[in-house]
């Protein structure tokens, strides 16, 4: 007996729902993205950056329940991703939103 659990697709039977062989770039980029957003904290991290229009790190540290150590590392990730940049200005670095990955990340997610 085959049960169904979700309801049919609008999709064609000749039309392909899930690509098949190799990850695409697109999927890799999308991946990489969600890995980088993928803990509440560097979520709380973007939406506090999106609110402003820069913010030095000691800023985010007082925003957040967490060590100063912590924050960095999340801050790290995001900017490994590409979804955050920084700026020196000594001793400390000024955050903010790469807009143009931030875009990417948006038509990533409604291309699913």
């Amino acid at each position: 007996m085959n049960r169904r659990c979700c309801p049919a697709t609008t999709k064609g039977r000749n039309e392909t729902v899930i690509p098949s062989g190799e990850p695409t770039a697109t999927d890799r980029d999308l991946a990489a993205l969600a890995k980088a957003l993928g803990h509440p904290a560097r979520v709380q991290i973007v939406r506090f950056l999106l609110s402003r229009d820069s913010c030095m790190c000691g800023d985010i540290v007082e925003h957040l329940p967490l060590a100063q150590s912590t924050v960095s590392q999340h801050l790290k990730m995001l900017k490994e991703a590409g979804l955050i940049r920084g700026t020196i200005d000594a001793p400390r670095v000024c955050y903010c939103v790469e807009p143009k990955a931030l875009k990417r990340l948006k038509e990533l997610i409604g291309g699913l």
